[in-house]
């Protein structure tokens, strides 16, 4: 059932925001990160969507990984402000992981805040999210998850940062069919060289 505040249906978005060269690959040969072109701004950026979410969106591979840095963050006295505040959404919100082979023991940190469904189920389990109350819904990455969810209709905005680099192998932003999508703002983020691009894809199914 869709949530209702006063005379106003709210429904909740997927927000996908990705990092890519401008050769349109979001990490290099073997899954080799160090050319992507990562920038202050792009922490701030993060921060920003993060404080709009309610519920975060994994790949398998991604979820231990993200979630162990984060967590190494917040116990690290000396971690700056901004990543300090990265950290404490990053392990604090809801988690929905989409793999057909994490499992979650009861005993790990993220237990109590997080759901996995196998990658047949994904897009149903995000639906239902998308139904319930709550912030946005957000994925940073994990291509191989959200592009499915782009060609079924189910990603409400895609964000795409460019970076001032061309990597020349390495993994496709899309590997999916074709989808329509709709340029809502273009910029420069400020102090770098990352370009944003934020597109409408709710008509991305076809």
């Amino acid at each position: 059932m869709r949530a209702w505040h006063g005379s106003l249906r709210v429904v909740r978005r997927l927000v996908v925001s990705v990092l890519t060269s401008l050769d349109g690959r979001y990490v290099g040969a073997g899954g080799d990160l160090s050319r992507m072109p990562f920038e202050d701004a792009f922490d701030d950026h993060n921060l920003a969507l993060l404080q709009r979410a309610g519920t975060l969106v994994y790949g398998g591979r991604w979820f231990p990984d993200n979630w162990s840095h984060w967590s190494a963050v917040a116990a690290d006295p000396s971690a700056g402000g901004r990543d300090r505040a990265i950290a404490e959404r990053v392990t604090s919100l809801d988690n929905l992981v989409v793999s057909d082979s994490l499992a979650v023991d009861d005993w790990a940190p993220w237990a109590p805040r997080t759901r996995v469904v196998r990658r047949d189920d994904g897009p149903a389990a995000v639906a239902r999210l998308k139904e319930g109350e709550g912030g946005d819904l957000l994925m940073f990455g994990s291509a191989t998850t959200w592009n499915p969810f782009l060609a079924q209709g189910l990603v409400d905005e895609l964000v795409v940062l460019v970076g001032a680099c061309v990597v020349g192998e390495g993994a496709s932003l899309y590997a999916g069919p074709p989808a329509g999508l709709r340029l809502l703002d273009a910029e420069v983020l400020p102090g770098s060289q990352l370009v944003r691009l934020r597109y409408d894809a709710t008509g991305a199914a076809r």
